[in-house]
């Protein structure tokens, strides 16, 4: 998580067209949360124009909110919620990635029932810029703690869509993973045409709400290479969420089963993509990906 683990890279796309190491297979399960433990705090975030709300999870020196920052620089991955979602709707998964390694921002803007899209991408957007300035902040909690190199998009439904516009406009993010990326306005599809960033796009098999055919199916067309577009079986819309919400769709897989298996595909990635972690290269490229049963595998690297 280092800063000079990602000097040594020119750009992330370098890293996805590396062949695969001989230490391709690693030992840990990333779908098991991470070595540190984590804490979080809410903050204000005043940048690029924008100020509002968000909630952060974070390594930590012990559990627990307003805990202090664990030792070490980490990269920045700002989350996108859904449509009429709070984001206490992700916090088992925004937790899982905090306890790898990363600093989790979710905006809590663009929650009410007339959501500005254009502007919600610019929400994420300017959470990575504030996190940046953080990290030569005196007296910031996170001063000295962030690696600006290191800075991802994430999101579910409308907020999935929003971070394909936030990768489109930010030239600093270094890659972007998304759950269940709705079309938005302006058009995330459109948008995706000039993000080379890399970029994995999450699927549900079975959801109604964003159908992939309908949704990820034209992002991830529209997307120039590195891009993946990975379906988990037998999921559903909701899966993604801790807790069903009003006119949820079904899946054939429980919850836990889902998101276990979304754990270890986020956090698989960003150890790739953000991390320069070379030993998840199997998992996220490789026959491990490519053959697994739970999720199919598409991708062009």
């Amino acid at each position: 998580m280092s800063r000079t683990a990602l000097s040594t890279l020119a750009l992330a796309s370098t890293l996805l067209l590396a062949p695969a190491p001989a230490h391709a297979a690693a030992a840990d399960d990333t779908s098991a949360p991470g070595a540190y433990a984590v804490g979080s705090t809410d903050v204000t975030i005043t940048a690029a124009g924008r100020s509002f709300g968000a909630k952060v999870w974070y390594p930590a020196t012990s559990a627990g909110a307003n805990k202090p920052v664990a030792a070490g620089d980490f990269g920045v991955v700002a989350f996108g919620h859904g449509f009429l979602q709070g984001v206490g709707k992700y916090t088992s998964t925004l937790t899982h990635l905090a306890s790898w390694g990363y600093v989790v921002a979710a905006p809590t803007s663009q929650g009410g029932l007339s959501p500005n899209h254009s502007a919600f991408a610019d929400d994420l957007n300017a959470t990575l810029t504030w996190f940046v300035a953080q990290d030569t902040t005196s007296g910031s909690r996170f001063a000295g703690h962030i690696d600006p190199a290191a800075l991802g998009l994430s999101g579910h439904s409308m907020g999935a869509g929003a971070s394909i516009l936030a990768a489109a406009r930010n030239p600093g993010a270094r890659s972007v993973a998304n759950l269940s990326a709705a079309e938005t306005n302006p058009s995330a599809a459109t948008a995706a045409a000039t993000v080379r960033i890399p970029a994995m796009l999450v699927s549900g098999e079975r959801d109604t709400i964003a159908p992939p055919a309908d949704h990820q199916v034209p992002i991830y067309q529209a997307k120039p290479a590195p891009k993946q577009l990975r379906t988990v079986v037998g999921g559903n819309h909701c899966g993604f969420m801790d807790s069903n919400s009003l006119f949820c769709d079904s899946a054939t897989i429980d919850r836990p089963t889902q998101q276990r298996l979304t754990r270890r595909l986020l956090t698989d990635w960003f150890r790739y993509t953000l991390s320069g972690d070379t030993s998840r290269y199997d998992a996220v490229w490789g026959a491990q990906a490519q053959n697994d049963p739970q999720v199919r595998f598409q991708g062009v690297a």
